[in-house]
């Protein structure tokens, strides 16, 4: 499967720009029953929607323009902030899609964990803070938790 990595993407000032206010009290993030389908009632996680379709739904869109920048998107579907919270065993998460249309994906990092991202060839992708992946997200690819952080943190792009 074919991806890209860019470790250390943004200057340290662009990054704590996206970092410290989603990392702040008045980020507000909703719980999620399931991560992958309806029917993995086994997992949850909390998310935070920064641009759905057609329109920013989050006070710290305008936050992530370096990062978007670099993608040079003409269009975005969304961008979805992912947090995942420390479990004693690491789990692996259902395969998923994100949209089974064509389009590009990006992971951006928050933190640093032993959290993984699993492509559909089975390549596991670590969390680094600054770090993009650039992959195609209409492939199955897959979560899991971390066991060594508090949390796992990335936001996930989906764009034209």
């Amino acid at each position: 499967m074919k991806y890209k990595i860019i470790d250390d993407v943004l200057p340290d000032t662009e990054f704590h720009q996206i970092k410290i206010p989603i990392l702040s009290s008045s980020c507000g993030w909703h719980f999620n029953n399931s991560i992958s389908s309806k029917k993995d009632s086994n997992y949850f996680y909390f998310t935070h929607l920064f641009y759905n379709h057609s329109e920013p739904n989050s006070p710290f869109y305008q936050s992530l323009s370096p990062l978007l920048r670099i993608l040079k998107a003409r269009a975005l579907i969304r961008i979805k902030g992912n947090l995942y919270t420390r479990t004693e065993k690491k789990e692996t998460h259902p395969s998923h899609i994100d949209f089974d249309f064509e389009h590009k994906g990006a992971i951006f990092y928050i933190n640093t964990n032993n959290g993984l991202t699993i492509l559909e060839d089975d390549t596991e992708i670590k969390s680094i803070a600054n770090r993009l992946l650039l992959f195609d997200s209409t492939k199955p690819h897959r979560s899991t938790s971390c066991t060594d952080e508090k949390y796992r943190m990335n936001i996930n792009i989906n764009y034209f």
